[in-house]
């Protein structure tokens, strides 16, 4: 317990919020896809639309709220308005199964997701003491291993008591109450509202142009790389038509979120000692690597190797940016700066899903895996030859 002992009270209750997000999020995840294309008969495209409207309406909230919370000086209203949203829409498709309620749900469960995410993670950095890799590697953590213990109660309910789909989505009733309890213990940080310009509102305008050269060149790479960072529905579903498996498949998708759960704090505590940069490079050759095994492997056991390295690339990644963000700007401007990071990747995530979906129905699989692997690996030498 020592490794834990600099976590501040706030950043566990915000990790274990997002523990029973996930465990509701993750019974889900896995089980989407399958229940579109199996139960409701939707084609590869759609899956890839669903998910990208998913992501943008993400995104775009994110940058909104984020904004509007440096704005207000207030984070923890958000983290309430975010989470409690998202617990009440997930378990929708599991009583009214139509494709339309799918996507109403999975949005509204993204509109949430969008409120709060980039109020959080302002939380999250105010709370850090020179430890920002760390304090987002212990929630990264968190909050994936209610990626692990989701979809092992899914396998349990479909498998082992032959439930159904429907009563999968029911289910997750039960984590999703246990979050909106706990969001109502996270408190406000000290954080003073950015300074007027010139006698004009905030904005993300205001924003860009006070933001250091080094967060501007970030932000443009990351999100090139976000367009080929398409959905994880795509690994789960190339699983599925490898093993021709339900279980195979989401237990491939469980075994990355374990090692994923396992590795975030460690790859965050090294952060810190050797920077974020050189984590978050590793972590895009590692990607790299992975989408190329997928493209041109058809054994399951290579592919439960590759969803390990994937663990590692998602430890590298999401919380490394946003610590070597919070290090990058004054605690006042990191909402905008989070959510401004994050609503542009998710237009990206967005097109690309759609993009990766159309790929696949027309070329096969193996394309829209290997052009993420080249463009990641691209993007990973091009970050490296940023200068301080």
């Amino acid at each position: 317990m020592r490794l834990f002992k600099k976590i501040p009270k706030q950043v566990f209750l915000l990790g274990l919020i997002s523990f029973f997000t996930d465990f509701a999020s993750e019974m889900l995840y896995p089980v989407t896809p399958l229940f579109l294309t199996v139960t409701l008969g939707a084609s590869m495209s759609l899956v890839g639309l669903i998910e990208g409207i998913a992501e943008v309406t993400a995104g775009l909230l994110k940058g909104y709220f984020g904004n509007l919370s440096d704005k207000l000086g207030k984070r923890s209203v958000f983290v309430v308005l975010g989470y409690g949203l998202s617990s009440l829409v997930k378990p929708l498709p599991g009583f009214i199964p139509r494709v339309s309620t799918v996507i109403i749900s999975r949005t509204l469960d993204r509109v949430g997701k969008g409120i709060r995410t980039a109020p959080r993670d302002a939380i999250l950095a105010a709370n850090a003491d020179g430890n920002t890799g760390a304090v987002f590697g212990f929630h990264r953590g968190m909050d994936t291993l209610g990626a692990v213990v989701g979809p092992l109660v899914a396998i349990a309910l479909l498998q082992i008591f032959d439930v159904g789909y429907r009563f999968v989505y029911i289910a997750a009733i039960v984590p999703a109450v246990l979050t909106v309890i706990f969001t109502f213990t996270v408190k406000d940080p000290e954080v003073k509202k950015p300074e007027n310009v010139k006698g004009r509102k905030y904005s993300y305008k205001e924003f860009w142009g006070i933001a250091p050269a080094r967060y501007k060149q970030l932000f443009i790479l990351f999100i090139v790389f976000s367009f080929v960072n398409s959905s994880d529905v795509f690994l789960i579903l190339k699983s599925k038509n490898i093993s021709a498996s339900d279980s195979l498949a989401i237990g491939g998708y469980v075994f990355y979120n374990i090692v994923y759960a396992l590795v975030s704090y460690p790859l965050g505590l090294l952060s810190d000692k050797f920077g974020k940069k050189n984590v978050f490079i590793s972590g895009l050759f590692i990607f790299s690597a992975v989408y190329l095994g997928f493209a041109l492997n058809s054994s399951m056991i290579i592919i439960w190797l590759l969803f390990a390295l994937y663990g590692i690339y998602s430890a590298a990644n999401e919380g490394v940016i946003k610590a070597w963000v919070s290090d990058l700007i004054p605690n006042e401007y990191l909402g905008s700066a989070i959510g401004l990071l994050t609503m542009f990747s998710g237009f990206a995530i967005m097109l690309g899903s759609v993009v990766a979906g159309i790929l696949w129905d027309k070329f096969g699989s193996a394309v829209p895996f290997l052009l993420s692997s080249i463009v990641s690996f691209v993007v990973a030498v091009l970050i490296s030859r940023l200068k301080k």
